[in-house]
């Protein structure tokens, strides 16, 4: 049967209009769907208008040196991430903007990258690049743990550069050997810098072998980004030298750090300095993404607006640091400094491995650093007390707890939690028994236990005030609620996620000393707050223990004994927890990049 005019027209529109096939390696859009409808948007858009003109000048600078180290996260994490980017956006344009491509360049901007993290906590590729490996790309990708090892074991004397915490490692071909010969010929300054560089590469180069690797620092590793960053840095510091020559001082230190690869200077002036309005967390500082050694930094940048007011009001209320360090279960003494710098901020806009929703950091890690200069906490206002956020928060906890707690939840006890649990990264060990840095002694497993470490720091430290009348049993029950909160899990953590797996540890040592009860029928779970102070100081003396020894075997041990997943306990309460939940996941946008 023939089919009517109207009826074959609109057919043959409808098949016009159907999405063309993505080429191979591209997500289809049920796939991507199923993880957008998963995904909120949270802006961040604090008022700017009472910056000066001349501060304004220099949050337009430093806002592109976060677009350049965001360039760089991404780079350093896989190598094709930058041109898959690219050839996306490309794709985008020749087809005219449609669905299946700005889905796909959303969750290029989630995940920064082009390796997705599914429902189920896998690592999966969406766009046609290589899949994700622990040497990201900061390592030669093909590398393996015992490759490295087997090299270093041969040449010890490389140990200090391969590791390096601010180092790429190449395999010493002709290509990479004259790549990085040629970047010290186009930006002599960095040859000046790091002067043992260059006749090192050219020694390799008389004889190039792919089995041999070497190390170049990151200056030399992602140099135009860097130069640019150090003009843009020193335009800024321009910009402000009159109104906050503090503020000024930092960013020059930090402009010649970046192609120094020395972040003394900066770092000095950072955590000593007394800004006016703005402040800045700029580099690479955290190694949570070196899933191979656990050693390598990776970039980012957070411009930050002050809430002056809330900063005086914290810093009249800390004190007191050596008594709560001196009451640690560890008996090891250490001097600790009493007066650390804090601040309040609203996050203008956050790059690379600082982007997100971090609640607040505590900076340098450096050991030496610390011991010289202190070290500054930026708590990020605007996030802490967004509301959805919390919002979140509270559908799980009364999803998995029993009714009895379902107001025990708060968000001072959060704020609070965060502040100590920044503090306490500066508490405890600081060098194991042989007197090495935690991340060369422990490796891999060293920032799941800092990062444990300050969690159960916090927990402790307001016990202790709580018993000396300084903080309320009000603020004390929200802080242990949002202690337990840390701990749930929406899905079995991967051992590449330090900060999961070690709130899973802390999950089951909860369970196992009886602080948690889980109802064998529904999971639900009953607190035994009474357990909480004998539980909290159990654990971290356990941790502590672990960090002093350095023995990276122990560390293993403990992790397989604890990091124990059930489907009829663990699994469940994931299940309620992703039910409950709402948005797995968060894109962040910024009003500051007309976001």
């Amino acid at each position: 049967m023939k089919l009517p005019l109207v009826i074959t027209l609109a057919l043959s529109t409808a098949a016009s209009a159907a999405p063309k096939p993505l080429p191979a390696g591209y997500w289809p859009e049920s796939k991507t769907q199923e993880l957008l409808a998963k995904t909120e948007t949270i802006r961040l858009a604090p008022d700017l208008s009472r910056l000066t003109p001349e501060e304004q000048r220099a949050v337009k600078d430093l806002l592109e040196v976060g677009q350049l180290l965001q360039r760089v996260y991404e780079e350093s994490r896989h190598p094709q991430a930058l041109e898959a980017r690219d050839r996306l956006a490309r794709l985008d344009l020749q087809l005219g903007g449609p669905k299946q491509t700005r889905d796909l360049l959303m969750l290029y901007r989630l995940f920064q990258g082009p390796i997705a993290t599914t429902l189920d906590n896998r690592r999966e590729a969406f766009l046609p690049v290589s899949p994700e490996v622990p040497a990201r790309n900061v390592y030669p990708p093909d590398a393996t743990r015992e490759e490295l090892d087997a090299f270093l074991a041969r040449f010890p004397e490389q140990r200090d550069s391969i590791l390096g915490e601010r180092t790429v490692v190449r395999r010493a071909t002709k290509a990479s050997l004259d790549r990085d010969l040629a970047t010290l010929a186009k930006h002599p300054v960095l040859a000046v810098l790091h002067p043992r560089l260059a006749p090192h590469l050219k020694s390799l180069a008389k004889k190039p072998e792919a089995k041999l690797l070497y190390a170049v620092p990151y200056p030399v590793a992602y140099a135009n980004d860097f130069v640019r960053a150090y003009e843009l840095l020193m335009s800024a510091a321009d910009s402000v030298e009159k109104a906050d020559g503090e503020f000024a001082r930092f960013l020059r230190n930090r402009a010649r750090d970046l192609l120094s690869n020395d972040y003394e200077s900066g770092d000095a002036s950072w955590v000593t300095g007394r800004f006016q309005r703005l402040n800045a967390q700029i580099g690479a500082y955290e190694t949570y993404d070196d899933a191979l050694f656990g050693v390598k930094a990776f970039h980012g940048m957070s411009l930050l607006l002050e809430n002056e007011q809330a900063t005086g009001e914290l810093r009249k209320a800390l004190g007191g640091l050596q008594a709560l360090q001196d009451s640690l279960p560890y008996v090891h003494p250490r001097r600790v400094r009493e007066d650390i710098p804090v601040g309040v901020y609203d996050v203008i806009a956050d790059f690379g491995q600082a982007r997100g929703t971090n609640t607040a950091s505590i900076l340098s890690n450096d050991a030496l650093f610390s011991r010289r200069y202190g070290r500054t906490i930026l708590l990020r206002d605007n996030i802490m007390k967004n509301p959805d956020i919390f919002a979140a928060d509270e559908r799980i906890w009364r999803a998995v707890t029993v009714d009895a707690h379902a107001n025990d939840l708060a968000p001072e006890g959060n704020s609070q939690r965060t502040l100590w649990h920044e503090i306490g990264h500066y508490l405890g060990v600081e060098r194991d028994a042989k007197g090495r840095t935690l991340d060369v002694a422990l490796e891999d497993y060293a920032d799941a236990l800092e990062e444990m470490k300050a969690d159960l720091v916090s927990l402790f430290a307001l016990q202790s005030m709580n018993k000396k009348g300084t903080v309320g049993n009000a603020t004390l029950r929200a802080v242990q609620a949002s202690g337990i909160r840390r701990t749930l899990q929406n899905a079995k953590p991967r051992r590449d996620q330090p900060y999961q797996t070690m709130q899973l540890i802390q999950f089951n040592w909860f369970l196992a000393h009886g602080l948690l009860e889980a109802d064998p029928k529904t999971a639900r779970l009953t607190i035994r707050y009474e357990r909480y102070p004998e539980t909290v100081a159990s654990l971290l003396k356990e941790v502590l223990t672990l960090q002093h020894a350095g023995d990276k075997a122990a560390a293993v041990r403990f992790f397989d004994q604890w990091t124990t997943w059930t489907p009829e306990l663990h699994e469940a309460l994931a299940a309620r927890i992703r039910e409950a939940q709402g948005a797995r996941f968060r894109v962040v946008h910024y009003g500051a990049l007309g976001e």
